[in-house]
This record gives structure tokens, C-alpha cells and sequence, in this order.
């Protein structure tokens, strides 16, 4: 028997891919945005960092997604450990620009050719976020704020939006980042998620599905885990699993 027809679930309760309006908004996730918003008024750089899977994507998507689309343009490069040249690519392809060049020179001059055609041309307000940017050599932070300098470091049209692990806040004391990191003007870190918030997390999503009761006893979540067939489900019609330690 099938898991959501045995539950009575309309939908998968913990899909990836939930529309905006069905995130749950957790005091974390407000206050990411006031600091994403306020960073992108003053044209700074903002800093987000957090636990894995504390939740720091799912805050830049809401957050990006509440942009409006004729007035912002949203960014998204997600980082690797590659040169600064992987970053200039990604962003011409969100730019739309398609080159082989790797030329820094050539790649930056298209760069900030786009950046000046949306703020003056489309009157658009780009934003660059940067996911997984704990991943960033520390060669790249050196040169990544010369793209957010236009007219002699007056105009602050390239916000920039900074998301990873921990040790992202550590890679941005070194001596070669610090010009990167006098550009932040707001930082927020998210903890892991407690009992409570699980217990919130889990009520929201399943309600979402279409479940009215929860399938979980009071014991589910004292220890991390909630394995079909385990003694934290009520009557799931599958085989026992190991209960993670």
C-alpha cells in the first residue's frame, strides 16, 4: 500500500520544491529578509550562514522570490571550489551573455556592461546571491568585490548576497578578504533547528499534505529519527528500518 494513500496525503509532505506561499515563516527566515532588504537598499554586501540544512537556501529562495520582478533582478550563482573565473560564467549566464572567452578582462567588461544596462536602461536593481559561497577559494574573495565597483566605487549597483556554512564568516577574517568583508553590512546565523521548531516544521508540512493528525508520537524526534516502521509511527505498513543513532 502506498504511504499517502494509507495516511490519506495529497501531495508529498516534504518536497523540495514547495511554492513560496507554503514556506513555513519562522522568526529566522523574517529576519533574513530584513537583512537581505536592507542590504540591497544601501547597494552592500549581506552575510548568511548557518548549519547544514538549517535552512539558509530556502530563506534566499522566499526572500528572492518576494522580489518583484519589474523593479529587481535576482542573481542566483551557486559557488564551487573553481577559480573566480567559474563565478564570472555563471553570472553571464544569468546575465544572459554567452562567451568563451577567459579573458578576466573581457568577462568583468561584460559583466559590468549588463549591471549598467538593467540600472539605467531597465531600471532594475540587480542582486547577486551566492549559495554555498563557504565553498569560495580565498583567491576569489580577493577579487570577487572589484565587481560591485562602478564609477570609482560611488555607485552601488551590485549588491551581493553571501550564503554557506560556518567557517564562511571564518574565510572572511583573512587578510586577502578583507576588502570583501568591510562591504558587509548585515550578517545573520541559523542555528539548527530544536525540538520545537522541528515539531512546528513537521506540523506545518504534514498539514500542507492534506494529513489533519500527525503520525508521529511524542517520542518522535528525541533522537533525530523517525523511520517508517519504528516505534515513532503509528501503524506505518512498511518493513522495519534501523533507527538512525
Amino acid at each position: 500500500m502506498s504511504y499517502r494513500a494509507f495516511f490519506g496525503l495529497k501531495s508529498k509532505p516534504f518536497a523540495a520544491d514547495l511554492p513560496l506561499d507554503a514556506i513555513l515563516k519562522t522568526e529566522d527566515l523574517q529576519e533574513v529578509q530584513q537583512r537581505i532588504l536592507y542590504t540591497i537598499d544601501l547597494g552592500a554586501i549581506a552575510l548568511v550562514t548557518g548549519e547544514v540544512g538549517a535552512g539558509k537556501s530556502t530563506a534566499l529562495r522566499w526572500v528572492c522570490g518576494g522580489l518583484h520582478p519589474s523593479r529587481y533582478k535576482p542573481l542566483w550563482v551557486t559557488a564551487t571550489s573553481g577559480s573566480i573565473l567559474e563565478v564570472y560564467r555563471q553570472l553571464l549566464s544569468e546575465l544572459d551573455i554567452q562567451t568563451a572567452s577567459s579573458s578576466r578582462a573581457i568577462l568583468t567588461g561584460l559583466i559590468r556592461t549588463q549591471i549598467l544596462n538593467l540600472v539605467q536602461s531597465k531600471k532594475q536593481q540587480p542582486v547577486l546571491v551566492i549559495d554555498e559561497a563557504s565553498l569560495l577559494r580565498l583567491d576569489v574573495f580577493a577579487e570577487l568585490h572589484t565587481l560591485t565597483q562602478f564609477e570609482g566605487d560611488s555607485k552601488p549597483y551590485l549588491p551581493i548576497i553571501l550564503a554557506g556554512q560556518n567557517n564562511l564568516a571564518d574565510n572572511l577574517l583573512y587578510r586577502s578578504a578583507v576588502p570583501l568583508a568591510s562591504r558587509i553590512v548585515a550578517r545573520r546565523h541559523l542555528q539548527e533547528v530544536n525540538r520545537e521548531g522541528m515539531a512546528r516544521y513537521l506540523a506545518h508540512h504534514l498539514s500542507i499534505a492534506g494529513l489533519k493528525h500527525s503520525p508521529f508520537d511524542e517520542q518522535c524526534g528525541s533522537r533525530g529519527s523517525c523511520w517508517p516502521g519504528t516505534r515513532s509511527w503509528r501503524g506505518w505498513p512498511l518493513r522495519r528500518r534501523q533507527r538512525l543513532p
